[in-house]
């Protein structure tokens, strides 16, 4: 068990994402950010399976075949895009991605880019967080405005940088 090690990784994280949503003006959101994380359900599984360069969730995928703790986080942390998956009115489209309200997309682009950097360190560049997400874009389930916000973002840090992408948001997604 790497209690420590987890506990570091999980504050660092969230003090970072905290740090990008107050720069936001989302100060309830900072504040509040991923402390499920710190819940037993949440918190030893991490520390079972934590590796330091990835999230542990993944580590007990591999070992499990779920990762029970992802299972309770998502459903209570509306900045992931997987909070808002619900069954389609539409009965033949199955599941499906709800909108999210643009606090949360903007949101989820802190916790990306707060991700990249924390697992990366020094070997981050702007491109992590587009890189990470075109991995597995073609696999989600998100609704489309939604995704056509998230990756502007991404592709705005990836081309612009942290300050034109912040200032974008700022100015004109959360003014919206």
């Amino acid at each position: 068990m790497h209690f420590l090690g987890h506990f570091k990784t999980i504050t660092a994280h969230k003090l970072l994402v905290m740090k990008y949503c107050f720069r936001l003006g989302l100060y309830w959101q900072g504040l509040c950010h991923d402390m499920s994380k710190y819940l037993p359900s949440e918190f030893l599984v991490g520390a079972k399976y934590y590796i330091g360069t990835e999230s542990p969730n993944n580590e007990e995928r591999k070992a499990t075949g779920v990762s029970t703790a992802w299972l309770h986080h998502k459903g209570r942390n509306k900045h992931h895009f997987e909070y808002w998956m619900d069954y389609s009115v539409n009965r033949q489209e199955g599941i499906v991605g709800m909108k999210m309200p643009i606090n949360y997309v903007a949101e989820m682009f802190c916790d990306r880019l707060a991700a990249s950097k924390n697992y990366q360190k020094e070997k981050y560049t702007k491109n992590h967080p587009w890189a990470y997400y075109e991995h597995s874009k073609h696999r989600t389930i998100i609704h489309p405005e939604t995704r056509e916000i998230l990756e502007k973002l991404l592709l705005m840090l990836k081309e612009e940088g942290e300050d034109a992408t912040f200032t974008y948001i700022k100015k004109e997604l959360l003014k919206r």
